[in-house]
């Protein structure tokens, strides 16, 4: 039996990319899993893909706090504990900040940084009333190096580091702990959410290299997570920090 088998798992943003890889990889290892995003043919199509897998989905928006609250009570009421949260929604919409593309900034921060917080808010009481409990987040490269183009990005990713070390901090004392998992440039549609043209036209170029070794498979970062979760709960295991063998940054 792995570290893994039977533990409680709640995925945001599980219907496509990292999480839809993260969601195979854990029901393989026989985690009980509660997958929730805003696409409901997606999460449906994803759990019949999975006959044998012990998993329950449903729709939500990480920048709604209701939403949020309603998949932990959803995975209570089917297994009465979680323990792993991972919170894997984002988006990143690049352009030079002289762009002033206050749309963006505004929708970054509520999905990258709220969408966390809202996790968080959500599942600390249930990890806190059973000592024991993991809480994970996709950060990204972006959130250690900042680099053109991606200032608010990588602002969002330096926030959601720091959040997620202060979880630590603040809740070690109640055996629960924080992962963040930190790729590279990974192919994902993630590049889908870029809507100025020319970032957009080179991110999905350098995507497609991925069997050159300049991007990740969403399978390597899934990989990433399952060995975050297998570890003992005497074990922390802070940052993952990802990239593919030939990125740069």
């Amino acid at each position: 039996m792995t570290h893994i088998e039977g533990k409680v798992v709640v995925i945001m943003g599980a219907s496509s990319g990292i999480g839809e890889a993260t969601t195979k990889k854990l029901a393989e290892e026989g985690a009980k899993l509660v997958i929730a995003a805003r696409r409901e043919d997606r999460l449906e199509s994803l759990a019949k893909s999975l006959p044998n897998a012990d998993i329950s989905y449903a729709v939500a928006d990480v920048t709604n706090k209701e939403d949020v609250q309603a998949v932990i009570d959803l995975a209570m009421e089917k297994h009465g504990r979680v323990d792993v949260l991972y919170n894997n929604a984002g988006i990143m919409p690049t352009a030079p900040l002289a762009e002033t593309r206050f749309d963006e900034w505004r929708q970054m921060l509520d999905i990258n940084i709220m969408g966390v917080l809202n996790g968080i808010a959500a599942v600390l009481p249930v990890m806190k009333k059973q000592q024991s409990g993991h809480i994970i987040a996709t950060d990204s490269v972006a959130g250690h190096v900042v680099y053109p183009g991606s200032a608010v990005y990588c602002g969002t990713k330096f926030a959601v580091r720091a959040i997620m070390e202060g979880l630590r901090q603040e809740e070690k004392d109640n055996n629960v702990r924080s992962t963040i998992i930190s790729p590279g440039a990974v192919t994902t549609e993630l590049y889908t959410t870029i809507n100025h043209a020319a970032d957009r036209e080179s991110v999905r170029d350098l995507m497609s290299k991925g069997e050159e070794g300049f991007s990740l498979k969403s399978s390597d970062v899934g990989d990433a997570v399952a060995y975050a979760i297998s570890t003992p709960e005497t074990v922390a295991v802070s940052e993952i920090l990802i990239r593919p063998t030939k990125q740069m940054v």
